[in-house]
């Protein structure tokens, strides 16, 4: 079931992501990759020896869904908190680089900044380092922060916020409630992508983007079969606990399903040659609260967002998605 649009109309909605401010809250990473040869086993230990060639960092995490947004025109600026230390300096570096305001960003005393270091050879990853601190925010920490976002908004007053959950400490429940009080006073769209532990906490949300995996984890339930009936039921039991507006879940390689309580469908995944699907989700929720905010429109969204998160799996590694080659794709098939 494939929404039908016109070319003109598409046009305009890709033009109109340039009006927006939209402001990312969420725990940040830094994406390393290390690229090198294989050519002989350690004599120490039975493990290969990588010649590391190339070295490169990413933006990860909630910083990846900002640049997401960055890439697809939106104005952005990410709040988070990050180490005092230069893995939080390359970070906030990146960021700027990339035209994301940074004002937001909190160094802190207590915590390392999140890195996660990929070594790679002939394409095949060989071995992954996480160097991170996964402990919640202290309350020296979590209080200036959330003074910082509210009269962030309160001043400057952007379209959208998005909340990126990895579970390394930032969203705390207390950040999650006041920040999200705050959006709804100001009648801005809030858009999720949550994780398990604070899966229940985003109440009055627009949007709440879990994927399959996490709502089974989250509701605790089994979900055996994947049609609109079964995620109907899981909808209303969302409902029931969050009272959001609108329902988006990624099904991998089944696609997305959407509820706004007005209509539903699963719309499916197009074929594609998949390289790589980490930061997916990431272009899915970028994708997803910059169209759902122009439009008020769910099940373009989803077509759209589906679209998207297809796309940058084409690629190997996490990039944000190419808003060109989006644009065009969906004219093709919308």
């Amino acid at each position: 079931m494939t929404q039908r649009i016109h070319k003109e109309e598409l046009a305009h909605l890709f033009e109109s992501i340039q009006q927006l401010h939209v402001v990312v809250v969420g725990d940040v990473m830094l994406d390393n990759y290390w690229w090198g040869e294989v050519d002989r086993i350690s004599p120490e230990a039975p493990v290969p020896i990588v010649a590391l060639q190339k070295r490169e960092s990413r933006l990860g995490g909630a910083a990846n869904v900002a640049l997401n947004c960055k890439s697809l025109g939106a104005k952005v600026t990410l709040a988070s908190v990050v180490g005092d230390d230069k893995d939080g300096a390359l970070l906030k570096q990146l960021t700027e680089d990339a035209g994301i305001r940074t004002d937001l960003i909190m160094l802190s005393k207590h915590r390392t900044t999140t890195t996660k270091t990929r070594v790679i050879s002939r394409n095949q990853q060989m071995m992954r380092l996480d160097d991170e601190v996964s402990e919640e925010l202290y309350t020296e920490e979590e209080h200036p922060f959330i003074d910082k976002v509210l009269r962030f908004l309160q001043i400057e007053k952007p379209d959208v916020l998005i909340f990126e959950d990895y579970n390394k400490g930032v969203l705390k429940e207390n950040v999650i409630h006041r920040i999200t009080e705050h959006c709804k006073e100001l009648g801005l769209v809030t858009a999720v992508d949550p994780k398990r532990k604070n899966f229940l906490s985003y109440k009055d949300v627009t949007i709440f983007k879990p994927n399959l995996k996490e709502v089974r984890e989250g509701l605790n339930v089994a979900v055996e079969e994947v049609n609109v009936e079964t995620l109907s039921e899981v909808n209303e039991k969302l409902k029931n606990i969050l009272n959001h507006q609108v329902t988006f879940i990624t099904l991998s390689e089944k696609g997305v399903y959407f509820n706004n309580q007005n209509s539903a469908a699963i719309i499916p995944s197009h074929i594609r040659n998949i390289a790589d699907v980490s930061g997916a989700g990431d272009t899915v929720i970028a994708t997803a609260a910059l169209v759902y905010t122009l439009t008020k429109d769910a099940h373009l969204m989803a077509e759209i967002s589906n679209l998207a998160g297809g796309l940058v799996c084409e690629q190997v590694g996490v990039v944000p998605i190419d808003k060109a080659l989006l644009q065009q794709e969906a004219q093709q098939i919308l």
